[in-house]
């Protein structure tokens, strides 16, 4: 395994956790809404899902190996699914600093949300498949980079959670300006998926 292909899987690991997703775009309204302390509660499901999630992936690449690229262009469509939901439902959230009349959300909500996320999912197969299986299927191999993968995503998703913390305010009084260019994110993430099945 080079430093190049390192370099490589951790580039493409990082940018795909720092853009726009159901889990990031989760994490910003939680931390909207009920503040840092609730979405770090969340968090930790978050991380727990995607540390689950890049496990599954592995196995899966270890026991496909190449093969495996065979199913990314069915998973795509699912995540396209996914996310033109996640698009539609964010148009109709509201966010207020109010934390009375809804239940506050926890570790079994991020837990499930990152389970679910098939932007997560797709990720770390892609990076597995394209980066890792055509130098290795070494089982220890896949299971560091497995490891990165489970770590990076959810650091990156600090950067929302964070972000949401720091601009409360602005967010709640613009906050329908706010709800159409996120869900016009989660559309364009949908795109962007729609495209992996065409691709080679």
């Amino acid at each position: 395994m080079t430093p190049q292909i390192v370099l490589s899987f951790l580039s493409f690991v990082a940018l795909s956790g720092i853009t726009p997703g159901p889990a990031n775009l989760t994490s910003l309204a939680t931390s909207l809404t009920y503040g840092k302390y609730s979405a770090l509660k969340q968090w930790i499901g978050l991380i727990t899902g995607c540390i689950t999630d890049a496990m599954i992936s592995v196995l899966i690449a270890f026991f496909l190996g190449t093969a495996l690229n065979e199913y990314v262009k069915y998973l795509a469509f699912v995540g396209v699914a996914y996310l033109l939901w996640m698009a539609f439902h964010m148009l109709k959230a509201t966010y207020s600093t109010d934390q009375k009349e809804v239940k506050e959300p926890g570790f079994w909500r991020g837990y499930f949300l990152q389970l679910t996320n098939v932007k997560v999912i797709l990720t770390c197969i892609t990076a597995l498949s394209s980066y890792v299986l055509p130098v290795t299927r070494s089982f220890p191999t896949l299971l560091i980079f497995g490891c990165c993968l489970g770590v990076i995503q959810p650091t990156c998703n600090l950067v929302w959670l964070f972000t949401g913390v720091a601009l409360q305010k602005f967010f709640v009084k613009y906050q329908k300006i706010i709800n159409v260019v996120m869900a016009v994110l989660l559309v364009l993430c949908a795109v962007s998926l729609a495209v992996v099945p065409f691709k080679g």
